[in-house]
């Protein structure tokens, strides 16, 4: 299934980056992508596209990621609404959640300690045996 997305370009602390038509499964940084269809610099938001092609591919049922279909609407190549991307957060752990697991985790090292000790004294009493 073909994409548009973003590859990045350029230099630490200084990147931009170039909308690509490429393969879904192709990892972002192999340089396999089929066409370059513009570029975005997110330092100075400058956003170049060559829209014809885009619209094109669109209309050839090709999907976008979300950054660019971000992209698309804000130069009005497309119509709709922007899309939120789904960052996980992490869920904060409350000060009773967090005691709770200390403890468990405490429990858990008394009892290693415990087998360990028992291992040991199983081992001396069959040598004292011998």
């Amino acid at each position: 299934m073909l994409t548009i997305r973003l590859i990045k370009i350029g230099k630490r602390n200084n990147s931009s980056f170039r909308v690509v038509l490429i393969e879904k499964a192709t990892a972002p940084k192999s340089g396999k992508f089929l066409e370059i269809l513009g570029n975005y610099n997110p330092h100075n938001k400058e956003i170049n596209l060559e829209e014809e092609r885009i619209k094109y591919w669109l209309s050839k049922g090709v999907k976008t990621s979300e950054t660019v279909h971000n992209l698309l609407i804000r130069k009005k190549v497309i119509k709709g609404s922007k899309i939120k991307k789904n960052i996980k957060e992490k869920k904060k752990k409350s000060d009773s959640e967090n005691k709770q697991e200390y403890s468990k985790n405490k429990e858990k090292e008394k009892e290693e300690e415990k087998e360990e000790k028992q291992e040991i004294k199983e081992k001396e009493d069959a040598v004292k045996e011998e």
